[in-house]
């Protein structure tokens, strides 16, 4: 068989082996084209059977590359450093500051402190219900139920309140929630009661 016939032999079904293990049709073609190139580069005696040195060659190629794409994903979120990114945020000239304490003092107004936590917690941090029983010591359906509620009051009404807490530990205590995932000051200011 010469190597045209041999292409337009395999190459339909190489093709359809780097589809399945890249799932993306340019890169599958690219690594047959490239198992093409190395077959016709070699001494075909050498070669027992041309259609598992294919096959092998092809499945070589996308291993290779698959192993590539994981080692840049990788180097790149190593060189991504999250915390430093918060670290460098100078939250008192934001206009997001006094957004935040404006709805921080409508919650502070309107939920009681176990709704605030659970609220804040669920919504904000996306914790599920499971976490949420644990932490607050209640029952799945009761910590759903209460967010329920936290919900239905905020809906209700839109008026502006006035209201006295610290925002700076606020602030202060969800950049560390969020650089370095520890909640307990978070919660400790969530849970707080309402100064009068």
């Amino acid at each position: 068989m010469n190597q045209t016939t041999t292409i337009a032999l395999y190459q339909p079904m190489l093709q359809s082996i780097a589809y399945k293990m890249l799932g993306c049709m340019h890169d599958a073609e690219d690594m047959v084209q490239d198992a093409f190139l190395k077959y016709l580069s070699v001494d075909h005696e050498k070669i027992d059977n041309v259609k598992a040195y294919l096959i092998r060659s092809v499945t070589n190629n996308c291993l290779n590359h698959l192993n590539s794409l994981k080692q840049k994903k990788k180097d790149y979120l190593e060189s991504v450093k999250l915390p430093d990114l918060f670290d460098k945020i100078d939250f008192s000239h934001l206009d997001l500051k006094h957004e935040l304490s404006s709805a921080l003092g409508v919650l502070h107004k309107k939920l009681g402190p176990l709704e605030r936590g659970l609220f804040v917690l669920r919504e904000g941090f996306d914790f599920d219900y499971e976490e949420l029983q644990h932490i607050f010591n209640k029952k799945k359906e009761h910590c759903r139920q209460l967010v329920c509620r936290a919900k239905d009051k905020l809906s209700k009404e839109t008026e502006r309140f006035t209201y006295s807490f610290n925002s700076d530990k606020y602030f202060e205590a969800i950049k560390k929630a969020c650089s370095s995932g520890e909640f307990d000051d978070l919660l400790g200011q969530i849970l707080e009661e309402d100064e009068e």
